[in-house]
């Protein structure tokens, strides 16, 4: 490809997969690698002084700020870059934080070199990039959205969170038992789970506790 390299900022904090990166990036001519950051708020740092095209982001950080909320913030600054989020983790509840907070594009790091190239490419022009995985699950979601809980069925799953029997739950929220084996049944259909266990494990993916 020929024309002005994308300029590119990476943001991962593992040593050596920035490092692994860093090697890939510099093998293709069409792509300019101008740093790289170990967290969040490097990343932010170091874009305000290098004004990349794209932000290659893992949502995972470690201490500091996560991807999302550094993806977020980036997309509030002039110029704003383009932000390609990379990462091993494809649920529902992290592909749709990153792309809310203004992401780009969303690839899985097990993508092949050519196809990062690509997305780079498309990000930069604003085009949306996604691992076919994760487009795969984002039309499944648009094409049966799950409908979404009410604040009382919000209530009762962060007491099922917390392990409470039904007869706990209705005395918490002034209830009767009833009433709580109503809610969790509509929970269970909203959420596609058939357990409580399970309830909370998609409730804790989705984020949907508080």
């Amino acid at each position: 490809m020929t024309g002005t390299p994308v300029r590119i900022l990476v943001c991962d904090d593992h040593a050596v997969v920035r490092a692994g990166l860093l090697a890939l990036l510099h093998s293709a001519p069409d792509i300019e690698v101008v740093g790289e950051a170990g967290s969040g708020e490097e990343a932010l740092a170091l874009a305000r002084r290098t004004a990349p095209d794209v932000v290659l982001m893992d949502l995972q950080l470690g201490a500091g700020i996560d991807g999302v909320e550094t993806t977020r913030r980036l997309r509030a600054t002039t110029p704003a870059p383009h932000v390609l989020v990379l990462t091993t983790y494809d649920t529902d509840a992290d592909v749709t934080r990153a792309v809310e907070a203004g992401a780009t594009g969303y690839l899985l790091k097990a993508e092949r070199a050519e196809d990062l190239f690509t997305a780079i490419h498309a990000a930069a022009q604003g085009r949306p990039a996604l691992s076919p995985p994760v487009a795969g699950r984002v039309m499944s979601r648009l094409r049966n959205p799950r409908p979404a809980l009410t604040p009382r069925e919000r209530d009762i799953l962060a007491q099922l969170a917390q392990g409470l029997p039904n007869h706990a739950i209705a005395r918490a929220l002034y209830i009767s038992e009833a009433t709580v084996k109503t809610h969790l049944r509509r929970i269970y259909d909203k959420l596609g789970v058939d357990t409580r266990a399970g309830a909370v494990a998609v409730a804790k993916e989705q984020r949907l506790l508080p």
